[in-house]
């Protein structure tokens, strides 16, 4: 929690200004019906009233209107401060996921990730908004009643206090026992279904192919129910506190006007002060309601402000070189020297070696899972090595600066992500400031220009998520787009022509050989067509090269 304070800090000014507003607003609640019964009193002759009643009429008219704009003004800032915070707690998450990819994000639950961004996220809103200042705001409102009604006497002040606390501090820590664990599970559950659903969807194709989706929708109200079971706990404890709050606030009260009446009548007190004691006491429970409705809501808040760190607390496994510590060398060629790699337990490269000069085309063929695809993902230092080194232009992968790494390689995986964008921003994320005719020629090059050119909307054509409009050969070669339009020296490439067909293989082919003199170019492939192009070709078996 006070990790989640701490990144208010930069906002303190304007929690500063909502506490005050909230407190100000208060003592105008509870300022209106003490000067009201004073003014009743007075007009009874039981009091005395030394502005006199129109003054005191002009007063309760005022405080009521600056209790709308005090608390007007108090929300405001909350929510300022809270959606501030919730875009800027977003960006600190994405950044975290952005240095943990793709090492510690292999196998990671997506629509729990997805769950963490948005609704955990958005569930800190009640931390910021509704905890952070409700708590300050609660204890300054408990000194000043605590002044006023020891004014008067100071058993009525102390008994004030003690029913503060109770309802203020002991009935949430109650609330928040009695949920147990369900705040955290909930949160989990949540992004588990998330997921799961996530998934399914994603498979259902397969799903409706194989008849699986009885089974599936039996799993998804399995998990419905499961999370719906952790909220009703969740809901039947946030009940039982708000009954155990008013029946709280209703004894204390009472003991209040018990006390106030005795001490009147033995003349400890006036009648007039024990009155306004007592409906001081009856109004000023409010900042102390909202802590106790916390306990039910804080909990669920906590979870996910725990989520959200968790996150922000995992260490990458390969730490980004910054530009100011990395080195930016010329590319003068690429090259794996004994370099020996495992992911978790199972060795997949073991003692090997190759090397790739600048503008010639190099080959590796082998059998699926002999770790092609591996070796292409340590020269992009996705993975740092655990024997062996790995070079480009000279210098060590984990000394160069991780922007210069990427501006000098381009890789092209078998499955190419597109995202739920145009064909042209697709193509734009590998140089933001390309002119069309880039654009053109690096389609063209991957043998894709006449089929967009087709589309309704050409360059504009939406995509769809995951580019589910498009066949895979044509997300392939848009993938390939992408990269030669990069304009890396390096070309990492895998698979590249798996999903297309013979006259567009031939003709991206082509164009890799055109490129031969101006990029060095890695093809992984089983095709001996691909191979064809290439100045030399590796074997990989068992993690070796040959």
């Amino acid at each position: 929690m006070w990790r989640m304070l701490g990144l208010a800090r930069p906002l303190a000014g304007w929690m500063v200004l909502a506490v005050a507003c909230g407190v100000a607003g208060f003592c105008c609640a509870t300022g209106i019906p003490v000067l009201a019964s004073a003014a009743a009193l007075a007009a009874a002759g039981k009091g005395t009233l030394a502005w006199g009643l129109p003054a005191a009429v002009a007063a309760l008219a005022l405080m009521a209107v600056a209790r709308g704009v005090l608390h007007y003004i108090e929300q405001r800032c909350n929510h300022y401060i809270a959606f501030r915070l919730l875009a800027h707690i977003r960006d600190l998450v994405f950044g975290a996921l952005r240095k943990l990819c793709p090492a510690k994000l292999a196998g990671a639950d997506r629509g729990s990730l997805v769950s963490t961004m948005t609704s955990d996220v958005e569930l800190l809103e009640v931390f910021y908004a509704h905890t952070v200042s409700p708590v300050c705001i609660a204890a300054l409102m408990a000194v000043v009643m605590g002044l006023f009604l020891g004014y008067i006497h100071p058993q009525l002040a102390a008994l004030a206090l003690a029913s503060y606390a109770l309802v203020g501090v002991a009935v949430p820590v109650l609330i928040s026992r009695g949920s147990g664990t369900d705040g955290r599970a909930s949160r989990d559950q949540a992004g588990a279904l998330s997921g799961f659903v996530l998934d399914a969807l994603r498979g259902l194709d397969e799903v409706l192919q194989f008849g699986a989706g009885q089974a599936r929708l039996a799993e998804l109200d399995r998990r419905s129910e499961e999370l719906s079971g952790t909220q009703a706990r969740l809901r039947d404890v946030a009940g039982r506190g708000q009954a155990a709050t008013t029946g709280a606030i209703m004894v204390l009260s009472t003991l209040q006007l018990l006390l106030a009446v005795d001490l009147a009548s033995a003349g400890a007190v006036t009648a007039e002060g024990a009155v306004l004691a007592v409906v001081a006491t009856f109004s000023s429970f409010g900042p102390f309601v909202a802590l106790a409705n916390l306990g039910s809501t804080l909990q669920g808040t906590l979870a996910a402000g725990n989520r959200v760190l968790d996150i922000l607390d995992e260490e990458p496994q390969v730490a980004e070189v910054p530009d100011d510590a990395g080195t930016h060398p010329a590319f003068t060629g690429a090259a794996a020297e004994h370099v020996g790699f495992s992911y978790a337990d199972e060795r997949i490269l073991d003692d090997a070696s190759m090397s790739v000069e600048p503008g010639r085309i190099v080959a590796v063929q082998g059998r699926s899972g002999s770790g092609k695809s591996t070796l292409c993902r340590l020269l992009m230092r996705f993975w740092d090595v655990d024997e062996g080194r790995v070079e480009i232009g000279g210098d060590d992968v984990r000394r160069v600066a991780t922007g210069a790494l990427r501006d000098a390689e381009a890789f092209v995986e078998q499955d190419t992500h597109l995202f739920h964008d145009s064909i042209r921003d697709n193509l734009l994320i590998a140089k933001p400031d390309a002119t069309d005719e880039e654009l053109v020629a690096a389609c063209r090059a991957a043998s894709v220009h006449d089929f967009i050119e087709g589309l309704p909307h050409g360059y504009d054509t939406m995509v769809g998520e995951l580019g589910d409009t498009l066949s895979g050969g044509e997300r392939q070669r848009l993938g390939l787009a992408r990269a030669f339009l990069h304009d890396a020296s390096l070309l990492l490439l895998d698979e590249p022509t798996s999903n297309l067909d013979t006259l567009n293989e031939a003709r991206v082919l082509k164009s890799l050989d055109d490129q031969r003199g101006r990029r060095a170019v890695v093809l992984v492939s089983h095709r001996p067509t691909t191979a064809a192009i290439a100045d030399e070709v590796y074997s990989m078996d068992s993690g070796c090269l040959s």
